[in-house]
């Protein structure tokens, strides 16, 4: 195990322009619909991170052709032809590759398995599953590794859970332009993280798919997609980290690419900021935050917005009176139980928090000099680092976790001190 990162804190506020990568989000929805189309795809800003590696990686399992020229991926789609078999697709710990490929996989001449490392095994599909026997596409087993028997994916209807992950819903509609036939997806119970099935939507549509939706079910035309020319956005859940640097020092970030057009919901965590006092300017192409003198405590539901939970139990512990954030008890079932795992190493740090049944509770408090365990998860790497960045003696175990979606982000966040002339460590 690699040694902890030591953060040191920042002796003045930082005042900056910040550069995020592509958002993981939208760079895997937009390879699997560009490999799923006919003809040449050009996708421009992608990220190239562990999670979109584990996606390049498996489509080049099915043998789909991509080429890289910096963060610019070419991709010659197979018009849903992936005449493949006998292949285990090993997806890694990559959430969204495994649940958009599960359904795709349908589509191979088969069979093939999906497989990935212990942690994604541990993760739920029973909802995807259950769904694509809806559609005809039966699978055995409850999670992976899972045998996908191929021949094409009929037309039809079926219905999913949504209070696990968007995932699966928006793993059905990516494939469903390729179905035999109309596919007619509703969803049984709330829909957590609506935000992603959005930009799930929306992507389908820039390959030409034709979506129909009243909110609670949602209608696909066999079209297939065709290739298409599409610039990825920076990612808004790694420009949190960012956001929330600003607003717990006082100073200033701005991000540049990710303004008021943008297809991802996570930009909404500003608006969380904002009720906490910090100031916010919404630009056409950046996003600017400003951190406030004083910090308040809100209650928040986050169900839209969990994949920034994370970021906001980072800033908590700075506001002037408690926080509670609802609306994201299904975040346990991710890479880590992230409800648990937040509330545990603030607890580490010495700062007031606890558990409910649908989130957390804060309460300020100076946190002490500790290591922070990480859990093999990302968010909790880039969260709690946050917290050096104001209190002393704050190490991160495991920083090399942040690979899989912003392997930079250690050398971004020294940059915030560069911004104010403090010399690196």
């Amino acid at each position: 195990m690699p040694s902890p990162i030591p953060i040191r804190p920042l002796l003045a506020p930082p005042d900056c322009s910040v550069v995020v990568p592509g958002s993981k989000s939208h760079t895997n929805r937009a390879l699997v619909c560009a490999a799923l189309a006919r003809g040449e795809s050009r996708l421009t800003g992608a990220l190239l991170a562990d999670d979109t590696e584990a996606m390049l990686s498996a489509l080049g399992a099915l043998r789909v052709p991509i080429t890289r020229e910096g963060t610019t991926l070419t991709v010659s789609g197979r018009g849903g032809a992936l005449d493949v078999r006998g292949v285990t697709v090993d997806c890694r710990q990559s959430g969204t590759t495994s649940r958009f490929l599960l359904p795709a996989l349908s589509l191979a001449a088969g069979p093939n398995t999906l497989d990935g490392h212990p942690q994604l095994r541990a993760r739920p599909f029973g909802p995807l599953i259950d769904a694509l026997a809806q559609l005809g596409v039966p699978l055995q087993g409850e999670g992976l590794p899972l045998v996908v028997p191929g021949g094409g994916l009929p037309g039809g209807a079926a219905r999913v859970g949504g209070d696990v992950s968007s995932q699966f819903l928006s793993g059905l509609l990516l494939s469903a332009p390729l179905a035999a036939g109309a596919v007619t997806v509703a969803v049984d119970g709330a829909l957590v993280s609506r935000p992603y099935v959005e930009l799930t939507l929306a992507t389908m549509r820039a390959f030409g798919a034709e979506v129909s939706s009243d909110g609670a079910t949602w209608t696909v035309a066999p079209t297939g997609y065709r290739g298409a020319a599409l610039t990825i956005e920076p990612d808004a859940s790694a420009a949190s980290y960012f956001f929330a640097a600003a607003a717990i020092t006082g100073g200033r970030v701005r991000v540049e690419g990710l303004g008021a057009s943008t297809l991802q919901g996570d930009l909404a965590f500003v608006d969380v900021l904002e009720a906490m006092g910090a100031s916010v300017v919404r630009g056409a192409d950046f996003t600017e935050v400003t951190g406030p003198a004083r910090l308040r405590g809100v209650e928040v539901d986050m169900g839209d917005i969990s994949d920034t939970a994370q970021t906001l139990a980072a800033v908590a512990p700075f506001a002037d009176s408690p926080t509670r954030v609802t609306g994201i008890g299904f975040i346990r079932a991710k890479e880590t139980d992230r409800v648990g795992a937040v509330v545990r190493e603030l607890q580490r740090l010495g700062v007031d928090a606890r558990e409910e049944p649908d989130g957390f509770l804060i309460r300020p408090g100076v946190p002490s000099p500790a290591v922070v365990q990480t859990y093999e998860d990302h968010r909790m790497a880039m969260s709690f680092a946050l917290i050096g960045l104001r209190a002393e003696g704050i190490q991160v175990a495991d920083p090399g976790c942040v690979a899989k979606t912003f392997p930079d982000y250690f050398t971004a966040l020294e940059g915030l001190r560069s911004s104010i002339g403090q010399k690196k460590a």
